[in-house]
């Protein structure tokens, strides 16, 4: 009887170091801290539910032990320095390395045991996903189909009311001619009538020479009025083939603009980046997260919209491969300068950068601008869908050299135009000699036009 007593306390014991060896498994870390640094680290080649360059990770650790016997421990050797351990010989690091086309993995010697444990924790209980809340109308603002505000219902009701008065003080009028055409009033008010145009004319020429001299000048200001807006497209936003919103691009994930738009700081033309630079993300990224949605838009919507950028680029998700059938991709234009202007963007993100940002602060305050592009084409990083922010007209430009002052304690700027500054402290004492950009040709015709 107390052999076998002394045998249960040891197999009660035995399982509880079986059980407690197996729960370190699953909670040595920290989920919330690992899904960060899974983020930071990880998301570039791999996801928790499906492949991408690297296999799915969710469950890997009791996947590992059960297929293969490896514990944590060769975990952290693989994450820490996956060269070392296939260069030891390691037979599954080897295998690992073969099945995933010799695609080599970044080693993470900046990881600590805890941080490795921590992402272990999050492949094996990933916190419950939270869901992408709709953009809500601000504070105090009107609800989505409501009138803007009680005002302007008001302006409609008077402006109706006043138009039904109109309406019946006609109906009495023509009721009252009605009736005098049936009496003999009539005939006496007929001798006293004109009886043609002519002599109405004759009675009245110089009002009339005067209301059509008012209304040429009028037709005239209209017809050059007509003709100085053509070809200004402010607010101008298409529709293009695949949805691309600028909000949760630059905005929400802080995106360079550079990134995309590369050319712009070193070339003439800030192109439309092509669809591999789309795929440098999107790759790894086929479904939409964010936790930001735009009204009236859903997550299926951006899912969608991703799998447009794969079938454009020939990109086969599933087996993570190009398959070579590729479908150009539409854009409409939204920014384009007539075939008579040059403009260099280098010029102006590169050597006018400074100076533009502090001048367009200067002139808003309220409307500060962190990032150059924004001066010309608006807060690009809150627009769902891009629009033409400013007039782009020549008078537009103009105005922007006159008043955007040069830096002159650039060292370029100080000993080039030297001689320059010291002439203008003479000629606009006023301002202190400041240099803005008309005075060093900025208004020259050949600057801008061929």
């Amino acid at each position: 009887m107390i052999s076998w007593r002394k045998h249960y306390k040891k197999g009660l014991i035995a399982i509880g170091l079986l059980l407690s060896t197996s729960a370190s498994i699953y909670g040595q870390g920290d989920p919330a801290n690992g899904e960060k640094l899974f983020k930071a680290n990880c998301t570039a080649c791999h996801a928790l539910d499906k492949q991408v360059v690297g296999p799915a990770l969710k469950g890997v650790v009791e996947r590992l032990k059960s297929e293969q016997g490896l514990d944590t421990e060769w975990l952290h050797k693989w994450i820490k320095d996956n060269k070392a351990l296939r260069a030891s010989g390691d037979k599954y690091a080897n295998e690992v390395f073969e099945k995933y086309n010799k695609t080599e993995m970044q080693v993470f010697p900046n990881l600590t045991d805890k941080d490795i444990d921590d992402i272990l924790e999050y492949t094996t209980n990933p916190p419950a996903p939270v869901a992408a809340v709709a953009e809500t109308p601000a504070q105090g603002a009107p609800a989505a189909g409501t009138p803007a505000n009680n005002t302007t219902s008001s302006i409609v009701i008077i402006s109706l009311l006043a138009i039904a008065a109109l309406l019946v003080w006609i109906l009495v009028k023509l009721r009252q001619l009605v009736k005098l055409g049936q009496s003999d009033d009539l005939a006496g008010l007929n001798e006293t009538r004109v009886k043609s145009f002519s002599e109405i004319y004759e009675k009245y020429h110089y009002i009339g020479k005067g209301l059509l001299a008012v209304l040429a000048i009028l037709a005239t200001y209209g017809v050059w009025n007509w003709i100085m807006w053509i070809g200004v497209y402010k607010g101008y936003k298409p529709e293009q083939p695949i949805y691309f919103s600028h909000k949760i691009h630059a905005g929400e994930n802080k995106i360079d603009c550079q990134l995309c738009h590369s050319s712009a700081k070193y070339g003439k033309v800030s192109e439309i980046p092509s669809m591999n630079v789309c795929m440098n993300c999107h790759r790894t990224i086929s479904e939409y997260n964010g936790k930001y949605l735009e009204p009236g838009k859903d997550k299926a919507f951006y899912d969608g919209e991703i799998k447009k950028i794969y079938e454009a680029t020939g990109w086969d998700s599933e087996k993570q491969q190009y398959t070579g059938k590729t479908t150009p991709v539409e854009w409409t234009r939204i920014h384009n300068m007539p075939d008579f202007v040059y403009f260099n963007h280098s010029q102006h993100v590169v050597a006018g950068e400074q100076a533009i940002i502090n001048s367009f602060n200067k002139k808003n305050p309220d409307n500060k601008i962190d990032v150059v592009c924004k001066a010309c084409h608006g807060k690009i990083d809150t627009m769902n869908v891009v629009q033409m922010a400013n007039d782009f007209t020549m008078g537009w430009c103009i105005e922007c050299h006159r008043t955007t002052e040069v830096d002159m304690n650039n060292g370029y700027n100080k000993e080039y135009f030297k001689n320059l500054h010291e002439k203008l402290k003479k000629q606009y004492p006023q301002d202190g000699g400041k240099i803005t950009v008309d005075a060093i040709g900025g208004l020259e015709c050949g600057k801008c036009h061929y």
